[in-house]
């Protein structure tokens, strides 16, 4: 046995390859067939390498290269690299959203991990609902884990301006509407926004979740905001397949490192860099599965504390690129540094920990000059959020957070799109455009649909932005006052299912209140009258889905998932016997 292999019976992987029977012959056989042999002996960690490549995905596709870049590390530091495919969600093609199979996709990473001779695992991910899939999974599982992100697109040129994805598309989406941009140049954009593979290059939820990883300990430091085929990149993943190696040795394992104050440092990263909403919901799934909650409090609480201090679109101006040149989530953590539980275990090594900060520059401020006077979040209750609702406060406008207007109701997502331009809408700038029956549970999967368009003769007439409410959520490159993730969602019974278009509706940011003009025994007889619809499915995944999702403030996890007990965090063990 080498000295940096381990005593037999040390590793998970030996129950499957460290005994002298016909049962550990088969499977030491098996791994040798597969270009991984096993010694009798055991000893070297099994290292299980788990990509969501697909060429359906433009933003994972540059997971490849750092695979193979990671499997050189592994086999450096003397660990046995597996590769394992896993379903890719690519958040642009796959309908009616990438997050109705984040779920599925957690378990399946994690059932990979639990039947099969895995010691360590290093978790590829890039797209928006891939990494906290992965994240998700690691947290159960509870193997030692790292996670690798893929890296963001180059800037695509469009009329002489530098544009990114989704932010800009959105904008220009909304000239499109209004009559001021043609056909060539609808055309000219495409081709703009085709430009490179990678993630989104502004603050989307694909960066956020990157930065949060990182944030959270499971990612070596400076690996969340490197662009796509960058060198440094490579060396990232290289580095991460070594180091996995040792954590198996160590015993680090995600139930160290997700700790509640390691949520709660990533909930004031996520304030501080202007993240996207959907990193609420992501995290509140992650830290489930570890039986920590996180209320929305906790996130409104955490966005007053801190101020944005990225200038990154869309709430800043520029892009990803500028942050990692300012110093990526090093930079920010240093800025944060007093308000930040410190020392806390990560999967970094001594050597891995970044050297001592300077002072804030370029896309990355100091507290003491921020963005914007704004908190990035606001967390509103009132009779149509009785568990909660999320405003992105940084990227509205100010006009509207105190504001009453009669509500427009749009029943589902084909209705809004049916009737959003109709003259005959009635909708005047100070409507209050109201879409339900998109979330967790009657949204098919909770989709990206709450950035309601402005109807076109309003955008003509040059209206920007209204009052937005809606139970789905919004793209983390999305803009507007949106009130999200309105919960519970009216599919589930919440009082959003009772609002009558012409009802008044008030938002008052500063007091965090969202209500309707209904009183109480108004409210009791609508609600005695509503009879929420039934499931449209009647077999397999979104009927399960439909069946077991929980709301927003919870994460939108099954509820077979989350742990009710101490007990319920650990894994049985497959019996290890003839398949």
């Amino acid at each position: 046995m080498r000295e940096t292999d381990l005593p037999m019976g040390t590793l998970r992987s030996d129950a499957w390859f460290a005994r002298d029977d016909e049962v550990g012959l088969e499977h030491r056989a098996s791994l040798r067939a597969a270009g991984a042999p096993i010694v009798p002996g055991g000893g070297r960690p099994v290292i299980a390498l788990i990509s969501s490549i697909s060429e359906l995905n433009p933003c994972n596709l540059p997971l490849r290269p750092l695979v193979e870049a990671a499997r050189e590390g592994v086999i450096a530091a003397g660990g046995v690299p597996v590769e394992i495919p896993v379903m890719s969600l690519g958040e642009d093609l796959i309908k009616p959203t990438a997050m109705l199979y984040r779920n599925l996709l957690a378990m399946e990473v994690e059932e990979n991990l639990r039947a099969q001779p895995i010691d360590g695992v290093v978790l590829f991910g890039n797209c928006d609902k891939t990494i906290p899939a992965e994240l998700m999974a690691a947290a159960s599982a509870d193997l030692p884990a790292i996670q690798v992100a893929g890296g963001y697109r180059s800037p695509g040129q469009f009329r002489g301006t530098e544009i990114g994805a989704g932010t800009d598309l959105w904008s220009a989406w909304n000239d499109r509407r209004a009559g001021r941009l043609d056909d060539a140049g609808w055309h000219d954009l495409e081709v703009a926004l085709s430009c490179s593979r990678g993630a989104c290059n502004v603050m989307g939820t694909a960066m956020s979740m990157a930065i949060l990883a990182e944030a959270l300990g499971l990612m070596l430091p400076g690996g969340a905001t490197l662009p796509a085929g960058d060198p440094r990149l490579h060396h990232h993943a290289y580095r991460s397949g070594r180091r996995i190696v040792r954590l198996v040795h160590e015993q680090i394992v995600p139930s160290r490192i997700l700790t509640e104050p390691a949520f709660q440092n990533a909930l004031l990263v996520l304030a501080a860099v202007g993240g996207s909403t959907n990193a609420t919901v992501h995290l509140a799934a992650i830290a489930g599965r570890r039986a920590i909650r996180l209320d929305l409090d906790d996130l409104d609480r955490a966005a007053r504390r801190t101020p944005v201090i990225a200038d990154i679109a869309p709430i800043g101006q520029q892009h990803i690129a500028a942050f990692d040149a300012a110093g990526g989530l090093p930079a920010v953590q240093a800025v944060l540094s007093g308000l930040l539980t410190p020392d806390l275990l990560t999967v970094a090594a001594t050597d891995d920990l970044p050297g001592p900060a300077g002072p804030a520059k370029g896309a990355i401020r100091p507290l003491t000059d921020p963005v914007t006077d704004r908190p990035a979040f606001t967390v509103l209750h009132g009779n149509l959020a009785p568990e909660g609702a999320v405003l992105k406060t940084a990227a509205a406008d100010p006009a509207l957070f105190r504001h009453t207007g009669p509500a427009i109701v749009f029943d589902s997502y084909t209705d809004m799109l049916d009737r959003i331009d109709d003259p005959d809408l009635g909708a005047t700038r100070d409507s209050v455009l109201v879409l339900r029956g998109c979330g967790p549970r009657g949204g098919d999967g909770f989709p990206e649909w709450g950035m309601i368009p402005i109807p076109r003769h309003l955008a003509a007439a040059g209206v920007t932005d209204m009052l937005r409410i809606s139970d789905a959520r919004m793209s983390g490159t999305s803009f507007g006052t949106c009130v999200l993730h309105v919960a519970p969602d009216a599919a589930s019974g919440g009082p959003l299912g009772l609002v009558r278009t012409g009802d008044l509706i008030t938002i008052d940011v500063d007091r965090r209140i969202l209500r309707a003009h209904l009183d109480d025994e108004e409210i009791d007889r609508r609600q005695a009258r509503l009879r929420p619809p039934p499931s449209r499915h009647r077999r397999g995944w979104p009927l399960l889905y439909d069946e077991h999702v929980m709301q927003a403030p919870a994460g939108a996890d099954f509820d077979f998932l989350v742990p009710r007990d101490s007990a319920a965090q650990t894994w049985e063990e497959p019996v290890i016997g003839r398949s």
